[in-house]
This record gives C-alpha cells, structure tokens and sequence, in this order.
C-alpha cells in the first residue's frame, strides 16, 4: 500500500510512468523490512537502479549517480522509519537557494523555479533564528504528479508536494512553511506513539505560525489561525465534540484480534493540527512573554533532538524549564489542567487572541455583505481594493460570500466579471471555493470550470 506505482497519464508530462512511496504512518513496513513506529530512528543507505531516462530521489542527506544509472543514497541523522522515502519518475531540478533546489518534471520546473526561488532560504533563515540550527544540511522540494493525494510530506531533505502551489504568482508560497518547520518539530523531535501524533503537529502549527508572524505580520497570521479554527469547528461539528478521536491524546487500540489493530491513518483530523496550536498557545500564554517562550522552544528542540518523546517529557520539561509556573501549579489550573488538554474530547479550553486579524477580516464580511444584498450598491463595491489581498483574506472573503450563496440572481455573474482575479485564478485555495460558489449559484456558464478543476487536480 505504501509503494505508489502511476500511470503515463496521471503524471503532468503524460508520456512516462512514475513511482514515489508515502510512508506515514505506519506504511513503510510494505517498502522494507522495519520497525515501523516513529519510537525508533535510525540512519540510513539505499542503492536504487532504474532505468535510462528516469531520475530516483530520497529523503537524504547525500547522494551520487553511478553508472548503470544507479543512484547512492545515505541518510546521515537518525530518522523514524516513516520518513524515509522515495520517487522515481522523469525529474530534473533547479536551484532556487544556497541549499535548495526544486525537483519536478520538465514541463512543472520553470514554474517551479519562478514561485519559489529565494523563498525558502527566507523562511528556513527565520526558522533557524527562532528554532535554532536547520541540522538536514539540504532542504529541497519535490512538486508532485497532479494525482498525489496530499498537501505535502515531510520528508527530511526533501518535501514532497503537491503541484497546487504553482500557482503562478507565489499566493501559495507560504504554505510550504509548515512542512519546513517539521524540519524541528517532527522530524528532530518526534512523537514517540501515533497517539500523540499533536507532539508533531500542535508544535509544527505554532512555529509555522511564528514563522508567517515574522515574515508577513500578526494580522496575516491570526486571519490564517481563524481559518485554521474555522475547520477545527466543522470537523467538531461533523464528528460531535466528545468523539473520542478530539482528544490530543488517542488511544490507539489493538481490535479485537493481534492483527486487527486501528490503523493510525484512521485517527487523523484537524484535532492534533488546531488544538494542539491552541494547546502550545496556552503553554505560551502561561509564559506571557513571547521572547522567553521561543527560548522555551529552541531549548526543547536542543534537549531532545533525534529522539522520539512522549507528551509527558515535552509538559515534564516545560514545567522544569520554568521553575517559577511548576511552583504555581499551573498544570493543575481549573478547567485548564494539562490532563483535561490531553484526555478531554472536545473545544479547546483556551483559545489564543486572534483579533489581530480583524483588520483584515472586518473589509473582507463588510464586502461580502454588499455583494449578498438585492440591490448592489456598486459605488460601495468599486470602493474597496482588492488586489493587495493576500490569499487567506480573499479565502475568507470567499468563505463568506460561500455561507451567504446563493445570492441573488445576477449578484455571482458580476463578482465573476468583477473580480478576474478571482474567477480566473490558478490559485488553488481560490478555485475551489470560487468552484464551490459557482455550484451553490447554479452558475452554469461557469460549470466548465469546475470540470477543468477537477479534472486537474
């Protein structure tokens, strides 16, 4: 199952099959002999042969081509079984930073190589400012075959992606952030069972999230956090909030047979991602200052890197970091008793401030209301700008205009004309709400964009 073999034509170029393995979660025991549980690391070699024309990447620190088009893999840092991976296909790279470069096949790596050169090596500077040393040595991307059915994979070294981020204009450049964080939250420190998968996610979303703050503002950041929030409220909604699977900590059962255990893929939700963030942001609220909780959090990565933990160490060690809150008792506050975030289903017991982001939220419901009322009032319209949007404002904006749908008649047709910006947009976070609009409206002069945007993804 973890062996991916495609098609000529679920690739972009069309004309040659390609392969790639996905081994989180436990997956990579159907690639090779392992102790597939992220509780153990180790390092390692491969030799991969194939054939003429075709390129094979890893996740790892070095490699070397040899004759017989055979390629040399090492991976130098102890890993969790999970991570390691492999594509073959027709692939070339470019380089678009000091230590990275982009892989895709040929008729993706011009695009490749315009959205995201220089990008990274901003985003891995400031990580490494906050989080301390980037220790993978390489940090490349493998944009995907359209039919990969994921957002990205962390693999060390090398990300593997899906080709929705080309989108053209770098809109969905920053999304690559969270999987660069996994570079210390996940990959250096990993959670030692699946059942506490939030170890690597909660953490990832909190530093992706002071990554972003650096580089694009609070404001951007929080209306990104509210949109993350959004989705933790529908998937409470749709499970109920005492599903057992809206605890941080899962317990992962053994089925009623040795071998009919849970799958661990089976436990994944928005749940570790945004309550894990709102859990790391109570940590940090507790702390009250920003500067000495980042200092928290590039010691925790120094006192455990390479190694596999439990929620315990991580809250073991917070708690001895700061002396002064282990004194307080603050594990044991009413209501927020580290034990009820862990083994409690359910919201969040705190949730961190996100108003900053209602300077951008606030223009984004105020012209969606304009847009759902009988009479357009058009010089309202023409008033507001929209082309410094960044995506998660447009996104939000979009949302609302989603929740208000349908509008009434002709409203859809003259946002469209409107707003080229959006309705023609390659941005993928865009065409599918502007693709989920059209569908809501019955818009059928558009129906064959919702066509194309299936069948392209």
């Amino acid at each position: 199952p973890q062996v991916c073999w495609l098609a000529p034509e679920q690739t972009a170029g069309k004309q040659k099959p390609y392969m790639y393995t996905q081994g989180q979660a436990v997956l990579n025991r159907s690639f090779f002999p392992c102790f597939d549980t992220p509780s153990v690391k180790c390092t390692y070699s491969a030799t991969v042969q194939v054939p003429e024309g075709f390129t094979a990447v890893m996740s790892a620190t070095s490699w070397e081509k040899q004759k017989d088009n055979t390629f040399v893999f090492k991976m130098s840092q102890p890993i969790p079984s999970y991570l390691i991976a492999l594509a073959v296909g027709d692939i070339v790279s470019a380089d678009v930073g000091p230590r990275s470069r982009v892989w895709a096949e040929p008729c993706l790596i011009e695009a490749a190589k315009k959205e995201y050169d220089g990008v990274i090596e901003e985003f891995l500077a400031v990580g490494e400012k906050l989080f301390g040393p980037y220790v993978w040595g390489r940090y490349d991307i493998l944009f995907m075959p359209p039919s990969f059915p994921f957002g990205g994979m962390e693999n060390p070294c090398l990300t593997f992606v899906t080709p929705c981020l080309l989108a053209g204009d770098r809109s969905l450049a920053d999304v690559i952030i969270h999987e660069i964080s996994h570079s210390w939250f996940g990959n250096l420190v990993t959670n030692a069972t699946w059942g506490e998968f939030w170890l690597n996610e909660g953490f990832t979303m909190y530093a992706q999230r002071r990554i972003s703050t650096e580089v694009y503002g609070l404001a951007y950041t929080c209306l990104e956090a509210a949109t993350g929030r959004a989705l933790l409220r529908q998937h409470m909604d749709n499970t109920g909030e005492d599903h057992p699977l809206n605890k941080l900590r899962v317990v992962i059962e053994p089925g009623f047979s040795f071998f009919l255990g849970v799958n661990p893929d089976d436990t994944y939700n928005e749940t570790p991602y945004e309550k894990g963030y709102c859990f790391v942001s109570y940590l940090a609220h507790l702390v009250g200052d920003q500067s000495k909780f980042d200092a928290f959090l590039q010691a925790y990565v120094n006192q455990f890197k390479f190694q596999s933990i439990t929620a315990d160490d991580t809250l073991g060690f917070f708690l001895e970091y700061f002396p002064e809150l282990k004194e307080k008792g603050v594990d044991s506050i009413p209501g927020f008793e580290f034990d009820r975030w862990l083994n409690t289903p359910g919201w969040p017991p705190y949730l961190p401030d996100l108003s900053p982001g209602e300077q951008l939220m606030k223009p984004a419901e105020e012209l969606a209301e304009l847009w759902a009322a009988d009479s357009l009032n058009v010089e309202a319209i023409e008033a507001v700008d929209i082309t410094a949007w960044r995506t998660y404002q447009l996104v939000y904006f979009l949302d609302k205009i989603l929740q208000k749908s349908p509008l009434p008649e002709g409203n859809v047709e003259r946002l469209s004309k409107m707003y080229p910006k959006i309705s023609k947009a390659q941005n993928a976070e865009l065409r599918l709400r502007w693709c989920q609009i059209i569908l809501k409206n019955n818009l059928e002069a558009e129906y064959s964009k919702v066509k194309d945007f299936l069948h392209s993804q």
